[in-house]
């Protein structure tokens, strides 16, 4: 009977000590494990953070395109391309013009209204010929307007320069309305199909980047809640099963301590 009674003991000192031990290293672990989850959960907010921001800089960028770039697009009304044949060209008037001469002042100068009619190929039609719709809108009358100096000699050298250009390509691309509501085609247009689509490749791409950031943020927190889910089950469906294990050698264990008393 001592003899099981100190064996006993003995076997509840070490499982005890056992006890004390795995409660040691399960701290250890969950301590750990604490840590790991408080930085992958500050890595996953500055990543959510950097997704947000790019969505926010694209939209931003959307929105001043829109109202720039492609708002003249939509506007213009040049949006048929055609060959146009250059009929004649020349200077016709000076035209005034003000250039800035510091922060307060302005000065006056003149510059050549270079003019220049074109024959619509697709039409047949004599049009007068506009560098762009900017050049429209400054003067309709004038195929070019040059920055305005203070030297009248280099804005008419710069002006005849185009005008001998223009009479060696008689055949130039030009735009025209559809619509044959105006009264002038265009050598080029301020803001091009391809350059629409070009400025709005960077803020789409910045858009995609940003959204694929925060999929992959939430896509990572699923996947790391469905594996603790995973292993929750999974702990729950063996813990009977070990406990039931352990209460039967702990009861062959005491049956044969009586038995070698006995």
């Amino acid at each position: 009977m001592f003899l099981w009674a100190g064996s006993k003991g003995a076997q509840g000192s070490g499982s005890e000590r056992s006890r004390t031990i795995y409660q040691k290293i399960r701290g250890y672990d969950i301590l750990e494990k604490r840590r790991t989850v408080t930085a992958l959960k500050a890595g996953e907010d500055r990543a959510i953070l950097l997704g947000l921001s790019m969505i926010l800089c694209s939209a931003m960028m959307y929105f001043v395109l829109g109202i720039t770039m492609v708002r003249s697009y939509s506007d213009s009304v040049w949006t048929e391309e055609s060959n146009c044949t250059v009929l004649n060209s020349g200077i016709v008037a000076e035209i005034n013009c003000s250039y800035s001469c510091g922060s307060e002042c302005r000065k006056s100068s003149r510059y050549p209204c270079l003019q220049v009619y074109v024959s619509l190929n697709s039409t047949g039609k004599v049009l007068r010929l506009s560098y762009n719709e900017e050049a429209y809108e400054a003067n309709p009358e004038c195929f070019y307007i040059p920055k305005c100096r203070k030297d009248h000699t280099l804005m008419h050298t710069i002006v005849m320069n185009i005008s001998e250009r223009l009479k060696t390509h008689t055949q130039v691309l030009c735009y025209y309305d559809p619509s044959e509501q105006q009264d002038s085609v265009l050598l080029t247009r301020l803001y091009g199909r391809g350059a629409i689509i070009s400025s709005l490749l960077w803020p789409t791409c910045t858009l995609v980047g940003g959204t694929l950031i925060i999929g992959m943020v939430k896509l990572t927190q699923y996947l790391s809640f469905l594996c603790e889910q995973i292993g929750r089950i999974k702990r729950m469906g063996l813990y009977p099963l070990t406990r039931a294990s352990h209460i039967k050698v702990c009861t062959g264990k005491f049956n044969g301590g009586i038995q070698d008393g006995v």
